[in-house]
């Protein structure tokens, strides 16, 4: 790792100062109270272990306070893992099928977000310490309150130690976000009712401020609680409000806009401030978001009691209004839920389908992220597996081997072995160096002082303090020599020893790291690359297929206010947790590869919409107008497919970027069949004349001729204009003369309000 400041990780050189300071005060301070003033020393090994573990295995993101609040909820789950591990050690086939069930189990409860998987490596250790021999369930009590002693101390630190400035919120971000779609709305009222370049570009910015990878860690909504949830929800109802009010297409030229749209208009305007003075704390009023509404219902149906068919430039300016009105009004909803939680009921009317969450309690939540992750598909589920089989194989082996010191084999396993083989191979190459190095400086300095515990015990804080700062910032081959100090300093004054024990370090460290890269290689070894391309083109695919259904329900009017969209939302839950796990992978600049994030957001879009339109069909388009938009809706879907077969194209760094539209070279055979169905001809997606659908780059505000038809028409035509941009954007990157890598944009997180 580089020295450049990570504050959302608290990784930069500041915040890795104030980390180790805290991590040696708490650890040093609760080994010696334990072992020199207590004369404990299975109670200090644990105290010692407990805060090393929390601190500097785990990676928990935010400030002191919330690591500290995580650390308080996690205390139940450490005696019980203590507890365990101490039991389990009475025979090592019995240790070896509790690392298998726990370890996966820690490990998959990473799929609950960014601080569940910060704290598992530490929790894993947490059961690795007391499943080796001795067997002796009558330290129990030593253990577990050396332990705690250690994290108590652990969680006074990060709360009133050093402590940092938090920055900010996503809330905060949010609430940004409303006050600018207000003003948006605002200018909108007014000639020449549109934005100017400088507003579109600004409502852009403001949108890629509320992507994933763009927020700190600890204030991502990815966790699968309701607010997170809805906060998720949030950020992507202000990052589509904010892309409509910047495409809504002006009143035709010397005409001024109708007083229902100036309406709507003002409302969406007053809707959006309220919201934003409700998530920036300063509010709690919800009345306009109402109004909204209300008015957005009596539009609505003054558009189905309207003489039809309506002329297109009318059909058109109405249904764009009404997308805006259906945003903020989804903004609202989700802000509301975000700020009172299951406090806030939902409104009359409201798509529970969107907001299926609200109301729930937490248990059934978290199962629900946990179940949609449980399968072979899964980034989450395949490190689990990976990461669980490993330990269980190193703990075989220092059972059956009889290794000294054999749990360092298996921490070697834990902080080693990454999610793909080639990113554990480079690891495991700088470990063992400074391992070896390391052991060396360990082995001459416990062969000079000898038995001199004194020794030991005036050293160990200044060598935890280097360790501590010094791994994080200068890579893996730091870290593991300066531990390799730091455990020969501990054990050497817990028992006597020689300098032999430096050697079984390096030993340990050895063994645990061929383990690693063994099932590396023999688990998923790619890590979420191949996933990830699978995914993302299984998602574009059950897009195309939903798009069309839409289509042909709203051409023959078929309402569905329950429509069955989970083959959908599971593929965009996959999608995430592959595209947020790659971010952590390391990877060359590519020709070829899609906008991943834009293929997100257009599942999301695709969702929302289709709901929309099924609860409001009918009645039929008849043959004519159902003609042009089934066209139009199959050269949408028939683009989404030319996405999915790019995607599902692993490309090479060497390889030249393919055109959009044909398959990319090398593409397997039966891509169409693992996709959903087969590639299209380049010109497939090419909107027909008269369909009324506009040009790709304008997302449908380019003139086309006059078409006259029911409203339900102009609704269904500018969503699928809304979706030809989103699939223009995914495949921008396709198009680019150099290797560009799409994923450096964002990162989505488990973040998805439908399903994960």
């Amino acid at each position: 790792m580089g020295a450049e400041e990570d504050v959302s990780a608290g990784r930069g050189p500041s915040g890795v100062t104030r980390r180790a300071i805290r991590t040696t005060l708490c650890a040093c301070g609760a080994f010696y109270v334990c072992l020199y003033g207590l004369d404990r020393p299975v109670a200090a090994t644990y105290a010692l272990f407990a805060v090393v573990s929390m601190a500097a295995l785990s990676r928990i993101p935010g400030t002191g306070g919330q690591r500290a609040a995580l650390l308080v909820r996690t205390l139940p789950a450490v005696w019980m893992l203590l507890t365990a591990g101490t039991f389990l050690a009475v025979r090592t086939w019995t240790a070896v099928a509790g690392m298998l069930v726990i370890g996966f189990a820690i490990a998959f409860v990473a799929a609950a977000g960014p601080r569940a998987a910060g704290a598992a490596p530490g929790l894993q250790l947490l059961y690795i310490l007391p499943c080796f021999p001795p067997y002796a369930p009558d330290t129990l009590g030593q253990r577990l309150g050396g332990a705690t002693f250690g994290l108590v101390l652990l969680i006074l630190a990060e709360k009133y130690l050093l402590p940092e400035p938090r920055g900010t919120t996503y809330r905060e971000l949010a609430a940004g976000a409303a006050g600018m779609a207000a003003r948006f709305a605002a200018e909108l009222g007014r000639p020449p009712y549109t934005l100017p370049p400088a507003e579109v570009e600004a409502a852009r910015t403001t949108g890629e401020s509320l992507r994933p990878l763009h927020v700190e860690e600890a204030e991502r909504p990815a966790g699968p609680g309701l607010r997170d949830r809805a906060l998720a929800h949030t950020g992507l109802g202000a990052r589509t409000l904010l892309g409509r009010l910047a495409t809504l297409p002006p009143p035709p030229p010397g005409q001024p806009p109708l007083r229902t749209g100036r309406q709507l208009l003002e409302t969406v305007g007053r809707s959006a401030a309220e919201t934003g003075a409700l998530l920036a704390g300063t509010g709690r009023a919800t009345d306009e978001a109402d109004a909204l509404r209300r008015l957005r219902e009596e539009v609505r149906e003054a558009a189905e009691r309207e003489p039809q068919p309506v002329a297109e430039v009318r059909g058109r300016r109405r249904a764009a209004l009404l997308e805006v009105a259906d945003a903020a009004v989804a903004f609202a909803t989700a802000a509301e839920l975000a700020v009172r939680g299951r406090r806030a009921p939902l409104p009359p009317g409201t798509d529970s389908g969107r907001f299926w969450y609200a109301g729930r309690r937490a248990p059934a939540l978290w199962w629900h992220r946990l179940a949609a992750h449980a399968g072979p598909r899964s980034v989450h589920f395949q490190n689990a597996v990976r990461i669980s089989l490993a330990l269980a194989a190193a703990r075989t082996v220092a059972g059956v081997e009889s290794l000294p010191h054999g749990f360092w084999a298996m921490l070697a396993v834990l902080s080693l072995t990454r999610t793909t083989v080639s990113q554990t191979r480079a690891t495991v190459r700088q470990a063992l160096a400074g391992t070896l190095l390391g052991a060396l400086l360990a082995a001459g300095v416990l062969a000079l002082v000898g038995g001199h515990t004194t020794v030991y015990a005036a050293i160990l804080p200044l060598v935890m303090l280097v360790a501590f700062m010094v791994g994080p910032v200068r890579g893996v081959g730091w870290a593991q020599g300066m531990f390799t100090l730091v455990v020969s300093f501990v054990f050497a004054q817990l028992a006597p020893v020689t300098w032999r024990l430096a050697g079984v370090r390096l030993m340990d460290v050895v063994i645990g790291s061929l383990i690693g890269v063994v099932f590396g290689l023999l688990a998923w070894p790619r890590g979420a690359q191949a996933e990830l391309h699978r995914a993302v083109a299984l998602l574009l695919a059950r897009e195309a297929e939903t798009v069309e259904a839409t289509t042909a329900a709203v051409v023959a009017g078929r309402r569905d206010t329950a429509p069955d969209d989970r083959a959908l939302q599971l593929a965009l839950s996959l999608a995430e947790s592959a595209y947020a796990q790659r971010q952590s992978e390391p990877r060359a600049p590519v020709a070829g590869a899609p906008d991943w994030q834009a293929a997100m957001i257009t599942g999301h879009h695709v969702l929302w919409g289709s709901r929309r339109l099924l609860a409001r069909a009918g009645p039929d388009l008849g043959p004519g107008n159902g003609e042009r938009l089934t066209v139009r809706a199959d050269g949408v879907a028939a683009r989404m497919r030319s996405a999915a077969q790019h995607a599902a194209t692993v490309p090479s760094a060497a390889a030249p970027a393919s055109a959009p539209g044909a398959p990319s070279a090398g593409a397997p055979a039966a891509v169409g069949t693992a996709v959903g169905g087969t590639a299209p001809a380049p010109a497939a997606h090419a909107a027909p004349k008269g369909a009324g659908g506009g040009g790709a780059g304008a997302g449908g505000a380019a003139q086309v001729p006059e078409v006259v038809a029911p409203s339900e028409f102009f609704a269904a035509q500018t969503w699928l204009d809304s979706l030809t941009l989103d699939v223009e954007r995914v495949l921008a990157p396709c198009r680019a003369p150099y290797p560009a890598e799409a994923e450096t944009a964002d990162s989505a997180g488990p973040s998805d309000p439908h399903q994960s």
